[in-house]
């Protein structure tokens, strides 16, 4: 696995100029799909499933179409086992060192971070509003939380998404189904606890089904 040393050449495509973001889109879809299985060497410590980490960044100013955000979407590595984990987040940025409207989406292998995805399509999103300067910690705990299976909640969880913004950041959790509302709720508490949350913190979930068919529509459970 060649990897290279400085931590933002991971990104380094995020920079690319729109027009070669749309001549590169559909063969950098065609490869998504095509990938092939990750072999774990027998001194690793392979994970229960494969992962992708993406990333994406707007342009300040535009608001982008569902298109444009598929795009905008850069994959940055995939990993099946710690030691491929480790390989590629100690070479990354770090949230708090970004800027603008950017995100990094840690996602199962096969689904992609989008709502229109088959896996996401019936599930939804738990939302959690953090203050300036905690997104780094809160994203390290949470997908450590993700890999190790900390959650217990079988193959219910699809992935998670931090969102760096000007005002606050944004950390959320994707399950596949939301009426599940056990299994919800128990993602949710895991959350809770993995996050360290104060009692009286407010999360939001966001269920993909009702944006589909509504808009944009917040519902928190009680």
């Amino acid at each position: 696995m060649a990897l290279n040393n400085n931590k933002f050449d991971a990104l380094n495509n995020s920079e690319d100029s729109e027009d070669d973001e749309t001549s590169f889109a559909e063969e950098r879809k065609k490869k998504d799909l095509a990938l092939p299985p990750i072999q774990v060497p027998r001194e690793e410590h392979p994970l229960q499933y494969t992962y992708c980490l993406w990333f994406s960044r707007r342009a300040p100013g535009k608001h982008a179409a569902p298109q444009s955000f598929d795009q905008n979407l850069r994959l940055v590595g995939r990993f099946a086992s710690v030691e491929q984990f480790w390989s590629y987040y100690c070479h990354l940025i770090k949230p708090c060192e970004l800027s603008g409207h950017s995100d990094f989406h840690l996602f199962k292998d096969g689904i992609k971070p989008m709502w229109e995805d088959d896996a996401n399509r019936c599930g939804g999103k738990w939302i959690v509003r953090l203050r300036k300067g905690l997104a780094s910690r809160c994203w390290e705990n949470l997908i450590l939380a993700m890999l190790g299976e900390q959650f217990m909640v079988g193959d219910e969880i699809c992935g998670a998404v931090i969102s760096i913004r000007f005002a606050e950041d944004i950390i959320s959790v994707w399950n596949r189904i939301a009426s599940d509302q056990a299994t919800t709720n128990r993602i949710r508490d895991t959350l809770r606890r993995v996050l360290n949350l104060p009692p009286n913190t407010i999360l939001e979930y966001k269920n993909h089904t009702d944006s589909l068919k509504y808009g944009m529509v917040v519902s928190p459970f009680k």
